[in-house]
């Protein structure tokens, strides 16, 4: 799948980021950093500690955001991610990966060290995007990035909102049942869904699929056996390919509460440990 084919996704935008230093004193340092907002984040790097920067960048700038991989399913699963690209040799999985070579710059070593990581379990398996903010800046990665995961330039688009299941031919005799229903049953096991379960539904319009999580994770995998977390399956009521990342967003659209951006990134525990 090509840049022209990567379009906003439903839900909250979770980025891990690579900082490059054009400071002539300090260019070549590289920062890697989590954020839910790159334009902003990149201008608080540049103003230092008051204005929400790091530690680490504070007084070296100008910082240029390079690149940013996003598609995590949570803030979590992005600060996991930030945590093992800044710690590769005490990262489990990442044990395959050499230390920084002689020669090799800070880019180029944490390019090697991202390009390991999007072929390693368990991020090999999230819908995931690699965006290059600085295409002038590219290089290309010592592995290709699995083929699920994009390839992608400029800005990330404005985040796309959830969208509404459109009526359905049949819409006047059998209306779409309510997804908070404590009554709604699973399309696959037909057992009651509960309320906290938070069911994965279709988003194509006039299909009413609805399911527990492990109902159609199970469904997804059946030509996986040996994995966990599904990549793309087929709509077994509609049979149109899903990809697993959406069904998880348009899922946690309607179950999960809000948290203030602002919140995530300044209360930031890596700021807490440089103080």
């Amino acid at each position: 799948m090509g840049p022209a084919g990567v379009t906003a996704r439903p839900g909250r935008f979770f980025g891990v980021y690579l900082l490059y230093c054009l400071n002539p004193r300090y260019r070549g340092r590289v920062y890697v950093g989590f954020t839910v907002n790159p334009a902003r984040r990149v201008q608080q790097h540049n103003g230092g500690r008051k204005k929400g920067g790091a530690w680490r960048t504070s007084g070296r700038g100008p910082w240029e955001m390079v690149l940013v991989v996003h598609g995590f399913p949570s803030a979590v699963a992005a600060l996991r991610f930030e945590w093992a690209w800044q710690h590769p040799h005490a990262s489990r999985r990442l044990a395959h990966v050499g230390p920084r070579l002689r020669g090799e710059t800070a880019f180029a070593f944490h390019l090697r060290v991202l390009a390991h990581m999007l072929r390693a379990p368990p991020w090999a398996r999230l819908p995931l995007t690699l965006r290059w903010l600085r295409p002038d800046l590219r290089q290309d990665l010592c592995l290709p990035p699995p083929p699920h995961v994009p390839l992608a330039f400029g800005p990330p688009p404005p985040q796309a909102p959830a969208p509404r299941r459109r009526a359905g031919p049949f819409d006047d005799t059998e209306p779409e049942p309510d997804q908070g229903d404590p009554g709604a049953c699973c399309s696959l096991c037909a057992q009651t869904i509960q309320d906290e379960e938070g069911p994965l539904c279709c988003p194509n319009p006039g299909c009413w699929l609805r399911a527990h999580v492990i109902c159609l994770a199970e469904e997804f995998l059946r030509e996986e056996p040996g994995q966990l977390l599904p990549l793309e399956g087929q709509c077994p009521s509609c049979e149109k390919s899903l990809l697993w990342g959406d069904l998880i967003w348009l899922c946690q659209m309607d179950t999960e509460k809000e948290v203030e951006d602002s919140e995530l990134e300044e209360a930031h525990w890596t700021d807490l440990l440089e103080t």
